[in-house]
């Protein structure tokens, strides 16, 4: 009666080729499965998103020391993941309001206290995302998608549905 044992090292291998064969199938299943999860939680958590955002964009370096009143949202998000990292970040369309509002150009110094259009960069940190304030200036989701496209790779688009 021929051994058992053979059937081991057969099996394994079978094994083997099976994992090998739907490594990337389950992988992308994978990634989806924390996509639509980390949809949920962008929608969940973007009032507060938004909020430190504002907060922390008046605050950072090159703003030319002026401060935001008011950031209008753009409902429309994408989702990007970076390239060397694998970091998931939303990217927000945004229209910032300086205080005192916008004022009339009469030099180029003087854009930075004019409505100013940009992207905020949101990112996802395990089961919940953050902001640092980062701001994409003059930039579109869609056009900073495009200037950084050796580092960003769309995972996702949400586009608002507007009212008939």
């Amino acid at each position: 009666m021929p051994s058992p044992w053979w059937w081991i090292p057969l099996a394994l291998t079978v094994l083997a080729i099976l994992a090998f064969w739907l490594r990337y199938p389950l992988r992308s299943a994978a990634r989806e499965a924390r996509l639509s999860h980390a949809r949920k939680w962008f929608h969940q958590q973007r009032e507060r998103l938004e909020a430190k955002f504002l907060r922390l964009a008046a605050e950072r370096p090159g703003t030319g020391g002026v401060r935001w009143a008011d950031c209008d949202f753009e409902d429309n998000v994408a989702y990007v993941r970076n390239r060397r990292s694998g970091e998931l970040s939303a990217l927000v369309g945004v229209t910032l309001v300086p205080e005192g509002g916008p004022q009339p150009l009469a030099s180029a110094g003087d854009l930075i206290r004019s409505l100013c259009t940009g992207t905020a960069v949101f990112r996802l940190e395990r089961d919940h995302w953050e902001t640092d304030g980062r701001l994409i200036l003059n930039l579109s989701p869609s056009e900073a998608i495009r200037a950084y496209r050796q580092d960003l790779e769309v995972v996702g688009r949400e586009v608002a549905e507007r009212p008939v």
